[in-house]
């Protein structure tokens, strides 16, 4: 980099973080900077990556692609990151991946999206729609009947999840009667709520996040839901507030659920709490944020070296252990992990079966793959 000193052994080493910290998604964005940073302390306390320490930069993105792509540029070329983490929404990953690949340096993205994205500087450690749609859309038809209505924001995710969902739907025998994306200007949600209960569904897609989870308050006092199971897309224990005690028996797919009775994962939501402070939930999203850092420690202690084409050829094909059990990164660059459904249940989401390691379907490979 023009104008930069040389590094020392003493240095630390930089990794970016380009996360919503404002723009409607902050919860997301402070989850992830909880798992970044325990993995930081975690990972310093142990020597650092190839003896020296790693640094955290944080950049907001405001829930922005060009404020998103400013960011991780400045972090790369001003900052000098190694490696960048984030964002959280699909949005600002779809402009972010073209910024990875020009700047020839590693992305490591840790929320649950819709797949298709398969590139060299990109690497996956949240779900992908087989593993989540794939693994609750069946034991929703078997659970509770296999008449859908689909409710989503009308953004990149919800439509490319609900055009993954249909013929999965179908493919059960089961059949969507209703479809309907929200604007995010709306605070009354009762015209909806009486569409979908004519529908007379029983079971409800949902993927409405941020300025859409009144729905859920609204349409239980509305007794909506006692006629219909919401099958809550991307649901973590960060939202359970929102909805102040209403939303019962709602069920998700995710990769690790708090209230766990596992050891290991007792353990890690207990370093996270303890960290973050009362009050403050612990979601999955702590823990695939945590798995970034140390895939990176990782990958560059295999290459020997802090080189970023030797850490990306070092991270695909490798496995990390993670609370809930080992994390694989395939040729792909996709994550194999541990996954659970899970419901919400007072004021937790609780495990109802544990799926076990589910290997990722992103819908691409790479190329010569």
């Amino acid at each position: 980099m023009a104008g930069a000193r040389p590094s020392s052994a003493a240095d630390p080493i930089r990794v970016g973080a380009v996360l919503p910290f404002s723009g409607g998604v902050e919860l997301y964005g402070q989850q992830a900077k909880l798992g970044l940073d325990l993995a930081a302390k975690d990972i310093n306390a142990a020597g650092g990556i190839l003896g020296r320490p790693v640094e955290v930069i944080y950049a907001d993105d405001k829930t922005n692609p060009d404020a998103a792509a400013g960011a991780m540029r400045s972090l790369v070329e001003k900052d000098g990151a190694v490696a960048v983490v984030g964002p959280i929404t699909s949005r600002n990953l779809n402009a972010l991946v073209p910024l990875a690949e020009s700047l020839k340096t590693p992305l490591l993205y840790a929320t649950n999206y819709e797949g298709g994205k398969c590139s060299r500087y990109l690497f996956s450690f949240g779900a992908v729609p087989n593993q989540e749609l794939g693994q609750l859309l069946p034991y929703m038809t078997q659970s509770f009947g296999n008449t859908y209505f689909m409710l989503g924001a009308d953004r990149v995710w919800p439509h490319q999840m609900f055009d993954i969902a249909q013929p999965l739907i179908e493919k059960l025998g089961g059949k969507v009667v209703g479809t309907k994306y929200t604007l995010g200007t709306e605070t009354d949600f009762s015209p909806i709520i009486k569409e979908v209960a004519v529908s007379k569904a029983r079971v409800l897609l949902f993927a409405l996040k941020g300025d859409g989870m009144d729905f859920i308050r609204q349409a239980d006092e509305a007794g909506l839901l006692k006629d219909i199971t919401v099958a809550f897309l991307g649901l973590s224990e960060v939202d359970l507030g929102i909805f102040r005690g209403k939303g019962q028996n709602m069920v998700s797919v995710v990769p690790a659920v708090a209230a766990s009775g596992d050891p290991a994962v007792k353990a890690f939501v207990a370093r996270a709490r303890a960290a973050a402070g009362n009050g403050v939930a612990i979601s999955n999203y702590v823990m695939t944020h945590y798995n970034t850092l140390i895939a990176l420690k990782a990958a560059a202690e295999k290459a020997g070296r802090l080189d970023k084409e030797a850490i990306i050829d070092a991270m695909a094909g490798l496995v990390i252990p993670s609370p809930t059990g080992p994390v694989t990164l395939g040729q792909d660059h996709h994550a194999a992990m541990s996954m659970f459904i899970a419901k919400t249940q007072g004021t937790d989401l609780v495990q109802v079966r544990a799926l076990g390691e589910i290997v990722p379907q992103p819908g691409c490979r790479l190329p010569g793959r």
